[in-house]
């Protein structure tokens, strides 16, 4: 059966030795008690949770799945409990303010334990991570009076929380939402409408469920223009936070999925349901992006977690597994699979991606903490930048690669991979989902090429260029990775240029390229994370670990980084023959 120990070594080499989170504590006087030590040791913590509470349920979740019996949702066993000891010891509000009940610690932090969550059972990490993203959604955009009312039980994770937006005809165009909120005398407004696809919307682990929830006033323009947002509980709530009656709101079924079997995905019911409106009427989009922009780095970490799940149980099963005779022929016994070739270079492939996209997004954690709390406006305002541009990288490509990670790891197992028994099937069903939600990956890339490539005259990735371009050094024992990047990194800024100058008068061009533009981007990144880490890594103390992040870069370097020209070649030769095809042709 597939088991989780969580990489310690390497989380703590990125976060202080790649990332430099130890600047969080330097620079921002809010984390001064967040040292280097602080996060280690929480890390350690996190550890032993994600190990001993989290972990074992994840087989025996993905087979018992959840029940829906006429309203209600039962999750699998031990949820309940698991979820007791996040809220209990403080790990759901992580990074929420000391203000409204939580710790106040770095977003970073936050994303570190979402990684370990996830990896140990990603299905359990949706409710915990869906409270988190509730709260920051209702911190950023609600009346004082709400936020002290709602926050505090979010903090804590005595409510838990959900983003509600998709329904039946409304999907990623949000323009075409029909929940209406009709307003009250009293000020609240009743809701009607349906909503699918809500991860953790039933359940009975806490005493309330806060639904964040996106509808249309009955007099409000058509379009994106006239959504708002809401605050619905699943109990009413009194001026002093005690519950109520029951609310409107009804789970009117479960999905029953390819996989993430433990997590409730419900059809919720808003049937003349109180809510409060969260910010300005029909600002409701800019209201819930603050909170999926989130749910996207979220999102990243749960590709993260299956990333490095699958990579590790198909390492110690290949050095466990003895199976054929060496290829050169040194022995007659039979040799452990890692001894094969073509096995190695699975390997050092999973290994390449998965601390190779660690650095994606842990980059992109620091950057949301730097955004939000340097006293140094220029560091807030290029930290932002930093944020925006990252996000559909970390969300596509991190998920992307969990699906594929997890393939690879089915693939080392052979056929006993391809059955229940050893556990890593499940990261393949789990992982596909991460590559749908939230923003499909095809839409991260869109957004990269239609947005974050013109976003403030360009200046997102020009940032980029100049950083990565300031790091090319002449110091010839890097140059086997730093010639391929410096390649590469020409490579995709002439495309970046090109899709800019061309999106005005073929916009199917960019639409067309955008996938294998952003996985260009994508790989361009890691062979920048890739440099900074063996950088790192030569100034330490263990000659392993030295000799194999050496190895895996030269990997990357000759495998994987010189795809990056070809990928940009692609998306220069444009749409047109395919866009020209009658659709009944297909």
């Amino acid at each position: 059966m597939a088991s989780y120990r969580t990489p310690t070594q390497e989380i703590q080499f990125i976060l202080n030795d790649v990332v430099n989170a130890g600047r969080l504590a330097a620079e921002i006087p809010a984390f001064a008690e967040a040292t280097p030590d602080l996060l280690n040791g929480l890390v350690d913590e996190a550890a032993k949770l994600g190990e001993e509470v989290i972990a074992p349920l994840r087989a025996t979740a993905d087979i018992q799945g959840c029940r829906w019996d006429n309203g209600e949702v039962t999750v699998p066993d031990g949820f309940a409990n698991a979820y007791k000891m996040l809220s209990d010891g403080g790990w759901i509000g992580l990074a929420s303010p000391i203000d409204f009940g939580g710790q106040g610690l770095p977003y970073t932090l936050a994303k570190v334990v979402d990684e370990i969550v996830s990896s140990a059972n990603v299905a359990f990490a949706l409710y915990p991570g869906l409270t988190a993203g509730c709260f920051e959604g209702i911190h950023a955009s609600a009346s004082e009076e709400l936020k002290a009312l709602y926050l505090p039980k979010l903090a804590t994770g005595e409510w838990a929380g959900t983003m509600c937006l998709t329904e039946p005809g409304a999907g990623s165009d949000l323009a075409s939402v029909k929940t209406r909120a009709i307003p009250q005398e009293d000020g609240s407004y009743r809701l009607e409408g349906a909503k699918i696809f809500i991860s953790s919307g039933e359940h009975t682990m806490t005493e309330n469920i806060v639904h964040f929830v996106l509808a249309r006033m009955v007099d409000s323009p058509p379009g994106v223009k006239g959504l708002s947002t809401f605050i619905v509980p699943k109990y009413m709530v009194n001026a002093d936070a005690s519950l109520g009656a029951r609310n409107a709101v009804v789970c009117t079924g479960i999905e029953h999925k390819m996989g993430i079997n433990g997590s409730c995905t419900c059809q919720i019911a808003f049937d003349g349901a109180t809510g409060y409106l969260v910010g300005e009427p029909n600002a409701g989009i800019a209201n819930m992006f603050v909170m999926m922009n989130n749910a996207r780095i979220l999102v990243a970490l749960q590709g993260m977690g299956l990333c490095e799940l699958a990579t590790q149980n198909a390492i110690r099963y290949a050095q466990e597994r003895k199976q054929g005779r060496s290829i050169s022929g040194k022995t007659t016994a039979d040799v452990a699979i890692i001894d094969h070739a073509d096995v190695r270079r699975m390997l050092l492939r999973m290994k390449a991606i998965n601390e190779g996209a660690r650095v994606l997004a842990y980059d992109s954690a620091v950057f949301v903490d730097l955004s939000h709390h340097h006293p140094d406006a220029a560091v807030r305002e290029e930290a932002q930048d930093w944020v925006e541009l990252n996000t559909p990288l970390a969300k596509a490509f991190i998920t992307d690669a969990a699906f594929e990670l997890g393939s690879l790891a089915v693939q080392v197992y052979g056929g006993h991979g391809y059955i229940r028994e050893h556990g890593v099937e499940q990261i393949v069903r789990d992982a596909k989902i991460l590559a749908i939600y939230e923003g499909t990956n095809g839409i991260q890339a869109m957004d990269l090429v239609r947005r974050k490539l013109m976003l403030r005259g360009g200046r997102l990735p020009q940032r980029f260029f100049a950083r990565v371009r300031a790091e090319l050094d002449a110091d010839p024992a890097f140059s086997y990775l730093t010639a391929p990047l410096s390649t590469a990194l020409q490579a995709l800024e002439d495309t970046a240029l090109w899709l800019t100058a061309s999106f005005k008068e073929r916009p199917e061009d960019a639409g067309y390229g955008a996938v294998d533009f952003l996985r260009a981007f994508s790989l361009t990144y890691l062979g920048w994370a890739w440099l900074r880490m063996v950088k790192a890594a030569a100034n330490h103390s263990d000659p392993v670990f030295r000799q194999l992040k050496t190895a895996t870069a030269h990997y990357f370097a000759s495998h994987m980084l010189i795809e990056v020209p070809m990928l940009c070649s692609g998306v220069r030769a444009g749409a047109e023959d395919a866009m020209d095809l009658p659709a009944e042709a297909f």
